[in-house]
């Protein structure tokens, strides 16, 4: 497959891109600075979204704004979608895990131990998640981590589910996998899913 990686070297992007190539995939790492062996463009700027897509067979979004520009996350959406619905390029994007529903019922984020720093980041997720749910032409498939998301292991060996948290931790490596799993054999198609151990 033909992949551009938006947001390509950040935590869970450069894995991403790793695991693709792993996998004998063409990839193009977009990133919004001038880096070797990447391409310069910005998701929140539909033109290079169409630029970038057309052409390609998936667009993947790894994009994760810094701290005080989560809404950020929003704008990129907004563009990613308008323009893969303009190429008619597939979307797959990492969203966030805010939005999950625990087994004890409530979200993520509703839980009372939710650290107070890391509530812009899942209004933003939230507000992202319901941006694509609202949207009425592309094709889109959005993937939420669970609540702890850190550098591992790739064992290839996880849960997959939708709404509802399956497990409360992934290894970035295996979250990779899982999204290439879904790449190649589409499963979600305007749907959320999510993963755990």
């Amino acid at each position: 497959m033909r992949i551009t990686v938006f947001g390509a070297f950040g935590s869970v992007g450069r894995r991403v891109v790793e695991e693709a190539r792993r996998r004998g995939h063409d990839v193009t790492p977009v990133s919004r600075r001038p880096g070797p062996g990447s391409e310069v463009g910005d998701a929140r700027v539909v033109a290079d979204v169409v630029r970038l897509s057309a052409g390609r067979d998936l667009v993947i979004s790894a994009t994760r704004p810094a701290d005080g520009q989560e809404g950020e996350l929003v704008e990129a959406t907004r563009g990613l979608l308008a323009g893969v619905a303009e190429t008619g390029v597939r979307l797959l994007a990492v969203g966030g895990a805010a939005t999950l529903v625990t087994p004890e019922g409530h979200t993520v984020e509703e839980a009372p131990d939710f650290p107070d720093v890391l509530k812009p980041i899942a209004r933003a997720c939230a507000e992202q998640l319901a941006v694509y749910r609202a949207d009425p032409v592309a094709d889109w498939t959005y993937l939420s981590p669970p609540a702890v998301l850190e550098p591992g292991e790739r064992t290839g060996v996880f849960r997959v589910g939708g709404d509802e948290q399956v497990g409360s931790t992934i290894s970035v490596e295996d979250l990779a996998v899982a999204l290439l799993d879904e790449a190649e054999t589409p499963k979600h198609q305007r749907m959320r899913f999510t993963v755990g151990y």
